[in-house]
């Protein structure tokens, strides 16, 4: 019976919380245009403190529950909306990188997709200008994200994939995938990606292949075709001589 009570107990103060928190959003998205987008700061600002102290102990079930709202808001295309959402979750639970890579996501690749596609936006310097936007709103999110959570390789993973798509911006990728690989429990491709995000970056190039060298004579478990055919575009940049090359191509396993 007590068991019981305790859950009945446990819903109504869950309602309690809920409500306040659903007006809130709802009040905001009453307030939100895909064009304001960048321009929540004050806004969500406002009240913040106030939002978040009166949760207490059930910081994790709103912010779940708001995960989830924000996924129904996506699936709207609701992209204000989208954003006020991941804030308030990443708010809430900081340390779940899982929350600031979704969050990064939506914005940099499905927010900045619509906004370059926005039908009622005919000038193409404007779209331009709210992708960016989208861009950088992405990135605020997984760098935000690695304050909160330094020792998570994941994050600088996502990182390094935003520089490299949406800056084209290959050292900064390769940087992020050479923390990522220092990490406890970095994938082991990462220190053989930030090679290869090296090897396109121009007065790099020495530097590149010094680094798929040092992989490749490591044995064959690094020998892979991209690892060889970064290794040859260099070799013929860098001018190596043919006694120092590669081998064209692998002998076959006996």
């Amino acid at each position: 019976m007590s068991r019981v009570l305790l859950a009945f107990a446990m819903l109504i103060v869950f309602g309690v919380i809920k409500l306040p928190a659903e007006r809130a959003i709802s009040f905001q998205h009453r307030q939100l245009q895909f064009a304001d987008v960048v321009n929540l700061d004050l806004r969500e600002k406002i009240g913040q403190l106030g939002f978040v102290a009166a949760l207490s102990g059930f910081r994790a079930m709103v912010a779940d529950f708001l995960f989830i709202e924000a996924h129904v808001a996506w699936e709207r295309t609701e992209w204000g909306r989208v954003l006020f959402l991941f804030r308030q979750v990443t708010i809430l639970q900081p340390h779940v990188p899982l929350f600031w890579e979704m969050a990064a996501w939506h914005m940099a690749w499905n927010a900045s997709a619509a906004a370059m596609n926005d039908p009622s936006q005919s000038r193409l310097a404007l779209r331009v200008k709210a992708q960016r936007e989208c861009f950088a709103l992405g990135k605020d999110f997984l760098e935000r994200g690695i304050k909160n959570n330094p020792d998570n390789p994941q994050l600088y993973e996502a990182l390094a994939r935003l520089y490299r798509e949406k800056y084209n911006d290959h050292a900064a990728a390769s940087e992020c995938l050479a923390k990522a690989a220092r990490l406890p429990g970095a994938a082991s491709y990462d220190r053989r990606f930030s090679a290869y995000e090296l090897s396109y970056c121009d007065g790099r190039e020495r530097e590149a292949y010094d680094r798929l060298r040092a992989l490749y004579d490591e044995g064959e478990k690094e020998r892979l075709p991209t690892l060889i055919k970064r290794l040859k575009f260099l070799e013929e940049k860098l001018n190596v001589p043919a006694g120092q090359r590669i081998l064209e191509a692998e002998p076959p396993h006996r």
